[in-house]
């Protein structure tokens, strides 16, 4: 008798503790943070579930939307170096900050 109320007050809380911790970390997930278009191209910019970096996916504007990604870049710091690397390198787009992309 006392075994199932020492599991009932000290196991079974910790069961459920660790269980809501691990069920936590599953839910993290990568975000969509914005879409656009530039020249033949259109990219969607996604955030890192920690926010600590960001990437790229593109496809060609013919491509179907439900389609693989043409071209995936990874680890931008920013949004900014990212819009900047997509502008330079798929837009063509003649910017001052085009000279340090590569």
């Amino acid at each position: 008798m006392k075994l199932i109320q020492i599991l009932k007050v000290a196991v079974i809380p910790v069961l459920t503790v660790l269980s809501l911790l691990s069920a936590s970390n599953k839910v993290l997930a990568d975000y969509l943070t914005s879409q656009g278009l530039g020249g033949y191209y259109r990219y969607e910019l996604w955030s890192t579930d920690d926010n600590s970096g960001y990437y790229l996916k593109i496809w060609s504007n013919e491509a179907n939307p439900k389609s693989d990604a043409y071209s995936t870049s990874r680890g931008f710091t920013s949004t900014g170096e990212a819009l900047i690397y997509f502008d330079c390198k798929y837009a063509k787009r003649n910017l001052p900050e085009c000279r340090n992309v590569r």
